[in-house]
């Protein structure tokens, strides 16, 4: 299949050393792995190395991709440096091939665009630009934040920052098309009749979705490993692999998600809300389609699996999370507070979030 993606990257997610030596997170590590394994596809291999792109690991400022498809070799490559057997210079040489061959075309542009900083007390440096800023309902709201770590912050990034941790965040594409243009809460508010079904965005959701967007960023630059919930469905026992899985705001799953999330031993619930609404996925189309929950398909119906733990209200709508505790389910802990505003700045919060994957 082809198709053009235009990524513009003014700035990057600043990725400077927490354990000593610069090296690439850890989470693209792993993404290697499970590409090399064939457990994800193509394409969530490629948003790892414009995440590489974009922090400047490798250098480039403006990416057009067209034809999205990888030789082979590249994936042995990415097998080998997964398993250490290959070092990180050599699997970045491999990636260069893909932008000197035009698999990945890339161009340069110089942009003098207005940094507007947001404050997070100490543990990063925040920020939008000018063009970041849309009008919603008559309030600008960014929907791109950058970071960047501060140097000379060394110590605290050991503090809250992971490695070698066998854990994965799920990052939630399903729930950003859900609250997509012409999605579902254009039926919820009655703008649309036909509105249950909707395009699946493109993975790089986070340049505009706001529901977790700073809880993906913030656990990524921290070493936190990640993966999508489209890649987690198309492989559900990938869970298995790991000790602790994180989720965040993956309010619309499907019936083998939710199975797969609920009968794993280890899961932290760091967003109120999830496991909300069950959707099927038909990536033929590449349309989710809701099937239940969220008053759908009858008013009395809230979470859409009956599900006894769903802690939707009141801590979904507590987002100054003034009195925030993980507190105990069957299969891990959950989080009393929506805590979206506070990770950029809550450093006992985010040393409580690696104490409970340790």
């Amino acid at each position: 299949m082809k198709e053009k993606l235009v990524l513009v990257f003014f700035i990057s997610i600043g990725i400077l050393p927490i354990y000593g030596a610069e090296q690439i997170p850890e989470w693209v590590k792993n993404n290697a792995k499970l590409w090399s394994e064939n457990q994800i596809d193509d394409e969530s291999f490629l948003n790892a190395l414009e995440f590489l792109i974009e922090n400047q690991i490798i250098k480039v400022e403006y990416v057009v991709t067209e034809e999205r498809k990888i030789p082979e070799w590249v994936k042995n490559n990415a097998k080998l440096w997964s398993e250490n057997q290959i070092d990180d210079e050599s699997f970045l040489n491999a990636l260069e091939f893909l932008i000197e061959n035009q698999i990945i075309k890339v161009e340069y542009v110089v942009t003098e665009e207005r940094k507007i900083v947001v404050d997070a007390p100490g543990i990063f440096d925040v920020w939008s630009y000018e063009n970041d800023f849309h009008l919603e309902f008559e309030e600008y709201i960014s929907r791109n934040i950058h970071f960047e770590l501060i140097e000379g912050n060394e110590e605290l990034y050991k503090d809250i920052g992971v490695k070698n941790t066998n854990a994965i965040a799920i990052l939630p594409v399903f729930t950003s098309s859900a609250y997509s243009e012409n999605g579902f809460y254009e039926y919820y508010y009655d703008i649309c009749d036909d509105c249950t079904t909707v395009k699946i965005v493109e993975n790089n959701y986070l340049e505009f979705y706001q529901g977790s967007q700073i809880g993906a960023r913030v656990l990524q630059i921290l070493g936190y490993k990640t993966i999508t919930d489209v890649d987690f469905e198309k492989n559900v026992n990938i869970l298995e692999k790991f000790d602790t899985v994180i989720l965040l705001h993956n309010e619309y799953v499907t019936q083998e998600m939710f199975d797969a999330i609920i009968n794993h031993p280890h899961v932290i619930y760091l967003y109120p809300n999830s496991l909300y609404a069950e959707i099927e996925v038909d990536y033929e189309k590449n349309e989710i389609t809701l099937i239940r929950g969220h008053g759908f398909p009858t008013k009395d119906i809230d979470n859409g699996f009956d599900w006894e733990y769903d802690n939707t209200r009141p801590y979904e709508f507590d987002q100054k999370c003034e009195n925030w505790e993980f507190y105990d389910i069957p299969n891990g802990k959950m989080l009393n507070c929506y805590p979206e505003k506070i990770l950029i700045s809550n450093i006992e919060l985010l040393k409580e979030l690696k104490n409970l994957v340790s």
